[in-house]
């Protein structure tokens, strides 16, 4: 049987980096990785690795809107990510630290 706990982490982020293969679109043309590989970078100089978790999400079902990222338990969804939107969301990642 499952045993369910509190999720050890202040903040999850979720970055979707589902690949259609050009089939149509996908979090992935844009970059989604370069996205998440940034987010975690940052979250690592930080110090807050233990605090923040940064996961590789597979398909959110907005794909059109993608690349998407997700912050719970927060509830804080960003659509059309580029990698120059990380700063944002780590500002949005830090005030949930202090807010802690």
């Amino acid at each position: 049987m499952a045993v369910q706990k509190e999720s050890p982490f202040a903040v999850h982020v979720f970055v979707c980096t589902n690949d259609r293969a050009g089939e149509r679109k996908s979090c992935a043309d844009d970059n989604s990785q370069l996205v998440k590989a940034t987010i975690k970078k940052v979250v690592d100089e930080k110090g807050w690795k233990g605090t923040v978790r940064v996961s590789t999400s597979g398909c959110m079902g907005l794909c059109a809107t993608g690349p998407n990222v997700i912050i719970y338990p927060q509830k804080v969804w960003f659509s059309g990510v580029l990698p120059d939107d990380v700063d944002g969301i780590v500002s949005v990642i830090e005030s949930f630290i202090a807010a802690e």
